[in-house]
């Protein structure tokens, strides 16, 4: 599998298939909203539109990053979002990173969004495009944050070598400037245990898969194919 490893301001053209990263904490908290009951995750471009679209659907639920503000109902913390009862309901995500990176590769035949929590399920669907060349978007520090190009590389060995340890990987991504930041209150709107939640390795089965629809691009977990089915998306 060719694969490339590109932070945002990089992506020069469209790639085929693009696996956009985020470990701390959009894409952790993706996938915990999914675990919660979501339907779907509508990524927005800006706080503004993020704001317009609760607005126009009142049963929706919007999510930014930082503290809690007017007009959202969930700040960008798994730890926080684990006790919320999201059955059934649309949520609108607008983070500094992750949702930038979604919407910068939409063209891509497929976009997929990870983090450790679901790099299993996300490397198995990798499995299914093998022909393909592969371009994980590196979203934290301009491409240079080391939890998300360590989770990157590791969800880019396991879709060639299914025991490929997590171990060294993990370490990095508690060892990044973004860990650090979590564990000393730098940033707003965390809870004590986002750090250990993020670096959970497969704590979900599902893969997330993002896709335009009308002019929205729109998250949705998906179930990969077993090893013994040969189906592709």
């Amino acid at each position: 599998m060719d694969t490339r490893f590109l932070g945002i301001a990089e992506l020069h053209e469209v790639p085929p298939v693009a696996v956009v990263v985020d470990v701390m904490r959009a894409y952790t908290v993706a996938a915990w909203a999914f675990a919660r009951g979501a339907e779907k995750i509508v990524l927005a471009e800006s706080p503004d539109e993020a704001l317009a679209l609760k607005a126009s659907h009142p049963d929706w639920a919007a999510l930014k990053d930082g503290p809690p503000a007017p007009g959202f109902d969930m700040v960008n913390s798994p730890g926080l979002l684990r006790s919320v009862d999201l059955g059934g309901r649309t949520v609108v995500q607008k983070t500094t990173a992750g949702t930038v990176g979604a919407l910068a590769v939409k063209g891509a035949s497929l976009v997929l969004c990870a983090g450790f929590v679901v790099a299993e399920a996300t490397a198995r669907v990798l499995r299914t495009r093998a022909g393909d060349g592969v371009t994980f978007v590196v979203t934290g520090e301009n491409g240079q944050a080391d939890e998300d190009l360590a989770c990157a590389e590791y969800i880019a060995r396991r879709a060639t070598e299914a025991e490929t340890d997590a171990t060294g990987y993990v370490r990095r991504a508690a060892a990044s400037r973004a860990a650090g930041e979590l564990a000393e209150g730098v940033r707003e709107g965390v809870h004590p245990d986002d750090i250990e939640l993020c670096l959970e390795v497969d704590r979900f089965p599902f893969a997330m898969v993002a896709t335009l629809e009308g002019s929205l691009m729109v998250l949705r977990p998906y179930a990969p194919p077993s090893p013994a089915d040969d189906v592709s998306i």
